[in-house]
């Protein structure tokens, strides 16, 4: 009889004890936080900035998730003195605006020159060129020896071509300032002083500029 209530008592034990063991077996954290969704990509934006595949070079497209909104090519307000046509860039905002009528402007992300090498004033485009050559100024190639003097006779157009697939080439009173609005094979720029004093556009946006462009429009650079 002693032997059976003490198998009675060890019994009602275990059944106490087991369902805390498979407790502590089964530990589980907090709950896993909601995944936030990925943001929605404009299909405008996705269209303007995908790849070119009929120009003379493919053009890669942009990742327009990696875009800043500020960067994407967009109609605004914009009230200037200048007639529709003109070119305003506005090297703080890091902005071009081509002067449209009513009041507005299309407005173009750019990338700009470093702080001491930017142009500013007037200028006019006087010539344009798609896929242009590039050739570093002597300048350039004194500052920046080791990185510009193996190209000192130039680097034909083309996908790793610094200027990208379009250039503008701004002229004062007849004379070539050396500075050129013109695409980028770095898109990553845009919006961030890197240049040695140029204006760099995207492809895509540079590409749509030129077409609207003609040579003689006057240039305002803030």
């Amino acid at each position: 009889m002693f032997k059976f209530t003490r198998l009675i008592g060890l019994t009602r034990a275990l059944v106490l004890i087991l369902p805390a063991a498979l407790a502590a077996c089964n530990t589980t954290g907090a709950p896993p936080q909601p995944v936030a969704a990925a943001p929605a990509v404009d299909p405008m934006t996705a269209e303007r900035y995908a790849a070119v595949t009929t120009d003379r070079h493919p053009v890669p497209g942009v990742d327009p998730a990696t875009l800043k909104p500020r960067n994407v090519r967009q109609l605004v307000d914009y009230a200037t003195t200048e007639k529709p046509g003109t070119i305003v860039v506005d090297t703080n905002a890091r902005f071009i605006y081509l002067v449209q009528e009513g009041g507005k402007a299309l407005r173009y992300g750019v990338g700009v020159g470093k702080e001491g090498l930017e142009f500013k004033g007037m200028a006019s485009v006087n010539h344009k060129a798609q896929w242009p050559r590039w050739t570093p100024t002597p300048d350039m190639i004194k500052r920046e020896p080791e990185r510009y003097r193996r190209w000192a006779a130039g680097m034909d157009g083309g996908t790793d071509n610094p200027l990208g697939a379009r250039a503008l080439y701004l002229f004062k009173n007849g004379r070539d300032t050396l500075y050129r609005i013109h695409g980028t094979n770095e898109p990553e720029t845009i919006g961030e002083a890197v240049s040695s004093g140029c204006i760099r556009m995207m492809n895509q946006d540079v590409i749509d500029l030129y077409s609207r462009v003609p040579v003689g429009s006057k240039v305002v650079v803030l």
